[in-house]
């Protein structure tokens, strides 16, 4: 089943820089003296959405539920198993080698640890300038100016482009990682948690850095993270994953102020509010997540959902536009938006 969480959320493909249509990652499971295949690790399981160009999504879910190979797939890092990745309008997944090399600059990543993503071989200037030379961005004769102004708008200093990696801290080894990649001049950015890693007042001058540049260049970012108050923060829009599906998406607005799905809720009721005299009002998922490898039949949270019925054991849920925008793959709601009766009073 499509789980088009954006479908009734297009503004028309001149505004979409991405847009991302029934998209699958398995990965095959092998067994035996022969190593026949087996099974199959469903960690992208037939998702869609669009990101607007100089705009910011947000995708968030507990660790293994397939955020980053959301990311890695859009770029062909990873080769799918089935879908489309549309980007100004080319479908990402037919190019031929060639083809992808000439489009590489154009959507790059930011890795989530600036530790082992930078070469320890390699001083500043040859890890931000190599892709740089690589694909010609800029000519010779102005290439070492180049790489100054790159590494001064990413807040590093230009003294500091003959030194390695392990000289400098890691809010800085970050803002390498960030200066490598947009140095590129890409128009999309995969920000895989690019601050978790990072001390509270380093994430802020990452975050405030990355807010910056995208506003100079109008990029349009998909940023990975487990911290929600730091998605709140930077995104536009934000969608929620779990064990492979895209189970709500909405602008940051609706999703913070009126989450939708129950895995939606119990996230967010784990964000700190510094407010010393609010009770905090915790949802805990009992039992552990289950295995992409099996994972259960209808709906695939049902086996941790506090507001389960029978239907969600065996049949997975459409999906519902609630409001204008925010949709949710729930069986909570009918085709009208609203709560199902049985659980209108416990849901809310």
């Amino acid at each position: 089943m499509e789980n088009n969480l954006t479908s009734n959320n297009s503004n028309g493909n001149g505004r979409n820089i991405l847009e991302v249509k029934n998209l699958k990652q398995y990965f095959p499971i092998k067994a035996g003296l022969m190593q026949h295949v087996v099974g199959y690790v469903k960690a992208v399981d037939d998702i869609s959405f669009k990101i607007e160009r100089g705009k910011t999504m947000g995708l968030v879910g507990e660790s293994g539920c397939g955020k980053t190979t959301v990311g890695k797939t859009l770029l062909r890092l990873l080769n799918p198993t089935g879908g489309q990745v549309i980007f100004n309008g080319t479908d990402v997944m037919t190019l031929n080698r060639k083809e992808l090399r000439a489009l590489r600059p154009k959507m790059q990543m930011i890795f989530q640890d600036p530790y082992s993503s930078l070469s320890p071989r390699m001083p500043v200037s040859e890890i931000i300038g190599e892709a740089v030379r690589e694909h010609n961005i800029v000519p010779e004769a102005e290439f070492d100016d180049y790489i100054d102004d790159v590494m001064r708008s990413c807040g590093l200093q230009p003294y500091q482009k003959d030194r390695y990696p392990h000289e400098f801290s890691g809010g800085q080894r970050q803002r390498i990682c960030v200066a490598r990649s947009l140095a590129l001049k890409p128009e999309f950015v995969v920000c895989d948690e690019p601050v978790s890693a990072l001390d509270v007042s380093i994430q802020a001058q990452i975050i405030n850095l990355l807010e910056d540049l995208q506003h100079q260049r109008e990029m349009a970012y998909l940023f990975i993270s487990h911290d929600l108050s730091v998605v709140q923060h930077i995104s536009d829009y934000v969608g929620v994953m779990y064990l492979g599906d895209l189970v709500e998406y909405g602008e940051k607005e609706s999703i913070f102020e009126n989450p939708l799905h129950p895995y939606t809720q119990a996230l967010l009721s784990a964000v700190p509010v510094p407010d010393p005299n609010y009770k905090m009002k915790r949802i805990i998922l009992e039992g552990s997540i289950p295995s992409p490898a099996n994972p259960p039949s209808g709906c695939k949270f049902h086996t941790r959902c506090r507001f389960a019925m029978d239907i969600c054991k065996t049949v997975v849920p459409d999906t519902r536009e609630i409001e204008p925008g925010h949709v949710v793959v729930c069986h909570l709601y009918n085709e009208q938006g609203t709560l199902v009766e049985e659980n209108s009073e416990k849901a809310i």
